[in-house]
């Protein structure tokens, strides 16, 4: 009896996600202690913030969810998959959707995973669930990509900025770029589509088996990846022969990023401290593709150092950088879970858990 529960502790003990958690855990104790002094100034500041401005970032944020949403459903609803869907229930997903994104240790995984299943059950194919957030995420890039020329233009011009700042913006902005464009080459044939299709099944099983430590050997079939690439291939041919598709998201893309970074801009204003835009949003961006990287729930820890260390390379204080990051990503949370977590549970309760093969 003694040895078997020994044994249960220790396969649960080799769960990917434990790992993670454990890793992210002794992450967030590393950057608390080097930062310790940091912190019980930041702390003092804290209670100096200008309520009424905090106030604000409630509607900035409710405007940031929502402009997500549209970003997918802009697109579904120009391609008329969701005519029979009302605005309320498409608001209603996009809270979820930030809700799962923030609360499960997935790197936006899950919340790809669970709009497919949530959108499947109003009769949208994963297929062209998928491509939706696939176009949500490039046209987001797209849009914080046009958005950071600007700011990369007006930080060259500025001589105070790091010279680091200015190249590691610069590499971001090639990143992005490459990132679109082997997306474009690839979606741009079925022979490739069905190459990668196949190449991505390996990975993932690879994967799945060495992070389970083999007692996963297998997470998707080859056939289905095949089938579903060639769905959404379809997709992207259509979205060639009309490229207004894509117009709408990406407004929505600049949207979304404005708001997102004028919630830490109104942070740092109740504290009485003015930051730089373009470092900020440049910092957001890099902290942004952090996220999707790394597989803690949005991000945390590694997030928040990447902001901090971007604003205290360009002249903020550590103390005032690590108050207003911190401040802005707690209410974010917060209202996370309090605007999503009701719509959540009752989509569970009315559609039952997702299944695996879902």
């Amino acid at each position: 009896m003694f040895s078997r529960k020994i044994s249960k502790v220790l396969k649960t003990l080799k769960s990917p996600r434990i790992i993670i958690s454990l890793i992210t855990l002794l992450v967030l104790v590393a950057i608390i202690y080097l930062s310790r002094h940091e912190l019980l100034r930041a702390w003092e500041l804290l209670g100096t913030a200008n309520v009424g401005l905090l106030a604000l970032l409630l509607p900035a944020q409710i405007i940031v969810y929502y402009a997500g949403g549209e970003m997918i459903f802009s697109y579904l609803r120009d391609r008329k998959l969701i005519k029979h869907v009302s605005r309320l229930e498409q608001v209603r997903i996009a809270l979820e959707l930030n809700l799962v994104n923030h609360i499960f240790p997935s790197g936006g995984v899950s919340g790809i995973s669970y709009t497919t299943w949530r959108m499947s059950k109003l009769g949208v194919s994963s297929a062209r669930s998928t491509f939706a957030q696939l176009l949500r995420y490039v046209t987001g890039f797209l849009s914080m990509l046009a958005m950071m020329i600007v700011a990369v233009v007006f930080l060259a011009v500025d001589g105070r900025i790091n010279r680091y700042i200015v190249a590691s913006s610069f590499l971001v902005v090639v990143v992005v770029l490459s990132l679109t464009f082997a997306i474009i080459y690839m979606f741009s044939s079925r022979h490739r589509m069905h190459k990668a299709a196949r190449r991505i099944a390996r990975g993932l099983n690879a994967i799945t088996k060495c992070v389970t430590f083999g007692m996963q050997r297998q997470l998707v079939q080859a056939e289905q990846m095949d089938t579903f690439f060639s769905d959404m291939h379809d997709d992207f041919s259509e979205l060639m022969q009309d490229k207004r598709l894509i117009v709408k998201p990406f407004l929505w893309g600049i949207v979304y990023a404005s708001f997102d970074i004028l919630m830490f801009m109104l942070a740092f204003w109740s504290l009485g401290a003015s930051v730089n835009p373009a470092v900020l949003l440049i910092g957001y961006i890099a902290a942004g593709f952090a996220g999707i990287i790394i597989f803690t729930p949005g991000g945390a820890g590694v997030y928040e150092t990447i902001m901090i260390l971007f604003l205290s390379m360009t002249g903020t204080p550590p103390d005032i950088a690590i108050a207003g990051i911190i401040l802005t990503r707690v209410i974010l949370l917060m209202g996370t879970i309090v605007l999503g977590y009701i719509f959540y549970q009752h989509a569970l309760i009315k559609y039952g858990k997702p299944h695996r093969d879902s």
